[in-house]
């Protein structure tokens, strides 16, 4: 279905499950007067809170904007959120551990520290990431890849040509040239009429350690062509493999649930959907 002949059914339920409020009862998260995040109810009544403090830093519950938050303080932002990720590590109550430091951020988007890629989702921590959708140069194809099985999350799903996250060594524009070269094995400077396309904001429930995770994300995604002679070849092992598919197909594996809910939002934009 082309946007011509109107929107396709999946596209509203996908995009009111990107905006889904918390399943389980959330906490705010404040390192010292700065909100940063937010925390499942139980999480560290369940590991107790002996593992997550040392003398350096204090974590407790106080009163803040008239609800109950937990409040972590001392010894540096970005040192007393990196202890928490590790306890919570330890306690086996965070995501996949990359040894990736993530911007953390207060709610006027002034960064304030960095935290571990692993712990941002437990610790509902609003990241960023960036899709690259990438065109054939007649415009009748795009180039998507497979993410590789063994991916810890959406193993085996449909993706655009590129998408990953904000590392908190990144520009937007950094991030865009390194995970294109990463996933994609090419150089956006010989991509043609690359162009910013907009951005999709999600906010749902996640899965990681036992589900306890809250996904806060926008995703800025960027549109090009891809030269004739030029085809995407991964570099880090993380896609399973690349196809240049006619829209149509892209359409009907959309309409299949075929690509991830990233992927599949942003593709609704590139549409006009």
């Amino acid at each position: 279905m082309t946007a011509a002949a109107g929107v396709p059914a999946w596209v509203a339920p996908a995009r009111a499950c990107a905006g889904c409020g918390p399943s389980r009862v959330r906490l705010p998260l404040w390192v010292e007067r700065a909100r940063v995040g937010s925390v499942d109810a139980e999480v560290f009544g369940q590991i107790g809170l002996q593992r997550l403090l040392d003398k350096r830093w204090q974590l407790s519950m106080e009163e803040r904007e008239g609800a109950s938050a937990w409040v972590l303080r001392g010894g540096g932002a970005t040192a007393a959120l990196g202890a928490l990720a590790q306890a919570l590590r330890g306690a086996g109550r965070c995501g996949p551990w990359r040894d990736e430091q993530l911007a953390v951020c207060d709610g006027q988007g002034r960064r304030i520290a960095t935290v571990e890629r692993g712990a941002v989702r437990v610790l509902g921590i609003a990241t960023r990431a960036v899709h690259l959708v990438g065109c054939t140069p007649d415009g009748a194809r795009l180039w998507v890849q497979q993410r590789s099985l063994s991916k810890p999350s959406n193993p085996g799903m449909w993706d655009t040509l590129m998408g990953g996250m904000v590392s908190s060594a990144d520009t937007l524009e950094q991030a865009l040239a390194r995970e294109t070269w990463e996933e994609a094995g090419l150089r956006v400077d010989a991509l043609q009429g690359l162009a910013h396309g907009g951005h999709v904001d999600f906010a749902q429930p996640s899965g990681e350690a036992g589900g306890i995770g809250y996904m806060a994300e926008r995703i800025d995604w960027f549109r090009a062509t891809v030269p004739q002679g030029l085809a995407p070849a991964n570099q880090d092992g993380e896609v399973e493999r690349f196809e240049c598919l006619p829209h149509a197909e892209v359409h009907a594996r959309l309409a299949q649930g075929a690509f991830t809910p990233e992927a599949a939002l942003v593709l609704a934009a590139f549409y006009g959907w």
